[in-house]
């Protein structure tokens, strides 16, 4: 019998088990992590048990131009051995990475069910980085996501994107915010720079299209938290914006109360996490009307949205800050969790 597929007297059965498969996890810092890692909170407090596979213990590279992020290179091993012969109520498999096809395979050869989800615009990226053609990697995810049961996607743009490309069984899942963590404060952590300032958070990666932010005049300064494979070439370009580097998620609520505009430029987002954790600080958000800002901002009240990008800035340091943050309460985690359990989908 193959090992990667025990008898029926070795597994064991848990009920309310969710098994989630991601190829991004801790130390990363992204959206991915952070979405799951609060699923990982909430559901615990609704009774359900995520656990987690992740390439951690793993034998492993790092991803070509993030040194930061490891990819398995014996991802079914892994896969197997972490599962053990436990048979979980669920499988979701989060990313399209090497352990995401070693599970989509094991799912299959056993006839489990299972839920995918989209949160990377990869031919957009895989473009961007390395210029491979959009409609190659596209081609890829849709023989991935293909036996999903339902692909998760956090915007009804993109759920239109997927399905003109040939995914079809696509569900909504949104994202929320952690309101305790992200508040308003002292705003004193800026306090030495010239106001107004604008800040950007996140990586600092070609398809972030910082340097639309980086290049713009604005007055007050620029501030850069995060870091990335562009970071060192955009800092050397650009001596007179304020780079700080990679901080830990706990600390980024300072940043966001002291900032006075929260800048997000990228066009190619799912969703961006980001730019509810400023709102929820009371920081309006100044972006692009692209898919991403458009599902997260009320243009004219948490932000502004605009084609050009310096209109937006200035047109946000005229928004209630108050007004801001109650835009974002509107979103909760515990909601979405519970939106996620009415998605997956038992494997038998």
């Amino acid at each position: 019998m193959r090992d990667d597929c025990p008898s029926r007297s070795t597994r064991r059965l848990v009920p309310r088990q969710l098994v989630l498969v991601t190829d991004a996890w801790h130390p990363q810092v992204n959206g991915v992590v952070q979405t799951w890692t609060y699923m990982q909170r909430e559901l615990n407090a609704l009774g359900v048990d995520l656990r987690v596979i992740h390439p951690g213990g793993s034998r492993g590279v790092p991803a070509p131009g993030e040194p930061d992020i490891l990819l398995s290179t014996e991802p079914a091993r892994h896969f197997r051995r972490s599962l053990g012969s436990l048979v979980p109520w669920a499988l979701h498999i989060a990313t399209e990475g090497p352990l995401g096809w070693a599970a989509r395979a094991f799912a299959r050869r056993n006839r489990w069910k299972f839920t995918t989800s989209y949160h990377t615009r990869f031919p957009d990226y895989l473009k961007a980085r390395f210029g491979i053609p959009a409609a190659l990697t596209m081609a890829v995810l849709r023989y991935f996501h293909r036996d999903s049961r339902a692909v998760l996607v956090p915007t009804d743009e993109l759920r239109g994107e997927l399905r003109s490309a040939g995914i079809e069984r696509t569900l909504l899942w949104s994202r929320g915010v952690d309101g305790r963590l992200f508040q308003p404060g002292l705003r004193d952590r800026l306090a030495h720079l010239p106001r107004p300032i604008f800040l950007y958070v996140g990586r600092v990666a070609p398809e972030k299209n910082l340097g639309a932010f980086l290049e713009l005049n604005l007055p007050g300064s620029r501030v850069v938290v995060g870091d990335g494979p562009e970071r060192a070439r955009l800092q050397a370009r650009y001596p007179d914006v304020h780079w700080l580097g990679k901080q830990s998620h706990e600390q980024l609520a300072a940043f966001y109360d002291a900032a006075d505009v929260f800048v997000f430029p990228s066009r190619s987002d799912t969703f961006g996490l980001v730019m509810l954790e400023a709102m929820a600080c009371g920081c309006p958000v100044a972006a692009y009307p692209e898919a991403g800002p458009a599902n997260v901002v009320n243009p004219g009240v948490s932000g502004v949205l605009d084609r050009d990008l310096r209109t937006a800035c200035l047109g946000a340091l005229q928004r209630d800050r108050r007004q801001v943050r109650a835009e974002a309460l509107k979103r909760s985690w515990r909601a979405i969790a519970q939106d996620l359990m009415a998605a997956v989908v038992p494997i038998r």
